[in-house]
């Protein structure tokens, strides 16, 4: 029997960099959505462990050993005192290294998907602490919910309620790395935002959080100067609210007060190799992408 599950991009809506543990970790304050398009991760059975990659994006993968995907399949295994013995197919939609969680929500859906497979009563304690040891950003991509990050990214509150609204990915092709993009970054911490309970509308909330920030924005600027160009792209458009890059970079969001005016806005974008796709703010009712995606 083959089983799938949804890996739904993670878009930071604003990202503060608050201050540093004493291991060299930073410490931040983000609210994490989850647009419906994604990774889509599958499963059947078989006599060991495998993975194969697929997709627009499978190029910038390889199948190693240390692959994200495998690694959250060895870890729940080890967990549950069992064999991971089951055949993956990651179906690479996002773009690789690009500031959306795309290794972190695959291997998020790799642990939801495998808990059903294997039919194991995993608490989501336990299952995000599997995936924190993994990776930072592998708790909040369990959730695939809106979602107000601490810590190194594994303290997570309930967000504000979001309005519904549109927005618009683009990836200028260039993959960023995480780490450089720290290394980059230099000044002062940020305070923590002060939210509200929730936005009436689109408009409210851009406004918001235009008065936030992504800390590290300028550094991966200065590492990828076509992301500006992406930016200055998005907020020309027409209708756009907002326009932010997600997490650590290349991809840029922006804002639409519909889904439709998102949709109409990127056919304005210029055709060329950039990777974009447009649609609602966050996920259906049941935080699930409804199926995997390209531009």
């Amino acid at each position: 029997m083959i089983a799938q599950e949804a890996a739904p991009a993670k878009v930071n809506l604003y990202l503060h960099i608050v201050g540093r543990r004493a291991d060299g970790y930073h410490l931040l304050d983000s609210l994490a959505v989850f647009p419906p398009i994604g990774d889509l991760v599958t499963a059947e059975p078989a006599a060991q462990l495998s993975l194969r990659i697929s997709g627009p994006f499978a190029a910038g993968l390889q199948a190693e050993a240390d692959n994200l995907v495998l690694r959250a399949a060895r870890a729940l295994a080890d967990h549950a005192g069992i064999s991971p013995a089951v055949a993956l197919t990651l179906h690479k939609a996002l773009p690789v290294a690009s500031g959306i969680g795309g290794g972190s929500a695959d291997a998020a859906a790799t642990l939801r998907l495998l808990c059903r497979v294997w039919a194991l009563d995993v608490e989501a304690a336990a299952l995000a602490g599997i995936g924190a040891r993994l990776g930072a950003d592998i708790p909040v991509c369990l959730t695939r919910v809106p979602t107000r990050m601490g810590g190194v990214g594994e303290v997570l509150t309930v967000a504000p309620r979001l309005p519904p609204a549109g927005m618009i990915l683009v990836n200028p092709g260039v993959a960023v790395a995480t780490p450089s993009v720290f290394r980059a970054r230099s000044g002062a911490y940020s305070m923590a935002a002060r939210l509200p309970a929730g936005w009436p509308d689109a408009a409210s909330l851009a406004a918001d959080l235009a008065r936030l920030g992504n800390d590290l924005e300028a550094p991966a600027i200065s590492l990828c100067p076509e992301i500006a160009e992406t930016l200055a792209a998005l907020a020309g458009l027409r209708d756009c609210l907002l326009a932010r890059m997600s997490g650590s970079g290349a991809t840029c969001f922006a804002l639409f007060a519909t889904k439709a005016a998102a949709i109409a806005a990127a056919q304005a974008l210029p055709q060329n190799h950039w990777w974009r796709w447009a649609g609602s703010l966050r996920c259906d009712a049941n935080g699930l992408a409804a199926k995997p995606a390209s531009a």
